[in-house]
């Protein structure tokens, strides 16, 4: 099986407006999704991301940080999964609760590179 990452992205006040029953029921429907995944022996690792933080660039010492909520659109999770291939991968991430409960989700699927080709060094896994 091959590796990747599915990268949740969501507008920054998506779930502002969840009534508190509403968020249970959000987060219950993650709990089944990941459990499936877990029992389906694709899941490696899940986490959301708090919605806050910063956006660092810079070179040669001269650093820039700006709000990361500064963005209308966040990264507000991931999923590490293992699928046969990235249609598979695809079918898995349409499966998330993110586009049940709100409108303005994306995932980006996207396969994870496990060696460098050119040189063979292969990347390390947790």
């Amino acid at each position: 099986m091959k590796e990747f990452m599915l990268l949740i992205h969501n507008d920054a006040n998506s779930k502002l407006a969840f009534t508190p029953e509403r968020e249970r029921e959000f987060l219950e429907a993650c709990k089944v999704y990941i459990e499936d995944l877990k029992k389906n022996d694709q899941l490696i690792s899940a986490q959301p991301l708090v919605r806050e933080g910063v956006m660092l660039s810079g070179h040669d010492g001269h650093w820039e940080k700006a709000p990361y909520r500064e963005h209308k659109e966040v990264i507000v999770g991931y999923y590490h999964i293992k699928a046969d291939d990235l249609d598979q991968a695809i079918a898995i991430a349409k499966g998330n609760p993110e586009f049940a409960y709100t409108d303005t989700a994306r995932i980006e699927v996207r396969p994870i590179k496990m060696k460098e080709e050119t040189t063979a060094y292969l990347y390390p896994v947790g």
